[in-house]
């Protein structure tokens, strides 16, 4: 890897993830010193077994959904002076070892950020139903901004600081995913795609996105519309 891991920090949203964030952080933790647990208000112990495991916390007091998450931990690692900045699922199914490809890769490109995809990579374990649900989310992504995209709702990816300030999320909830990508057009913003590999579980299946999952976020980003 041809960046310092000094200079990248890496935020995990959490809610009620105490049965895998503890294992999650302590593998992260041996490639990149700097991880940021946003606990979302969550009702067990998931902030306990992530500082346990060597995690910085900020805790919501109530529960505002993934997105907003996200942008307290961009937020936080910004004012820490990170250079890179990268989302990662609490839930097991991404590999660390991936964000040092992505960040050569970015670097190597001068891109604003780097997108992992499962379908440009590999996708272990992932249903029929979920792969035929992730194809719809990336059709509709594509004809609400314009992008031509593989993998639209991988929460795998690494920023700049730049595209991280750039962006300022609005959709507390799941349907920030889209309105990263829809950011990336508005803003003009340099991206590639990365493969990657996914990993389904048992619990990380649990925790994934139904279709109404998939209704709720296109009903929020509909509206995001209007009222834009």
């Amino acid at each position: 890897m041809s960046v310092d891991p000094d200079a990248v920090w890496l935020v995990i949203p959490a809610y009620n993830e105490e049965r895998m964030i503890g294992r999650v952080v302590e593998d992260v933790k041996r490639h990149f010193p700097n991880v940021i647990v946003v606990d979302d208000a969550s009702t067990d112990s998931t902030a306990l077994e992530a500082k346990s495991a060597g995690a910085r916390i900020v805790q919501h007091p109530i529960n505002l959904g993934q997105g907003a998450a996200l942008q307290t931990g961009f937020n936080y690692a910004l004012l820490a002076g990170a250079s890179y900045i990268v989302t990662f699922d609490a839930d097991g199914q991404h590999h660390v070892e991936d964000v040092s490809v992505m960040l050569d890769h970015l670097i190597a490109s001068r891109a604003d950020l780097a997108l992992g995809s499962r379908f440009l990579g590999k996708a272990i374990g992932i249903s029929r139903g979920r792969r035929g649900l992730l194809k719809l989310a990336t059709l509709f992504t594509k004809i609400t901004t314009g992008l031509s995209l593989s993998d639209c709702h991988n929460g795998l990816r690494v920023l700049t600081a730049k595209a991280a300030r750039t962006l300022s999320l609005r959709q507390n909830r799941m349907a920030h995913a889209s309105e990263i990508l829809n950011g990336i057009r508005t803003h003009r913003l340099n991206y590639i795609e990365v493969p990657v590999t996914i990993s389904y579980t048992d619990y990380s299946r649990e925790k994934g996105q139904t279709f109404g999952d998939a209704f709720v976020i296109c009903r929020d980003l509909i509206a995001a519309k209007i009222s834009a």
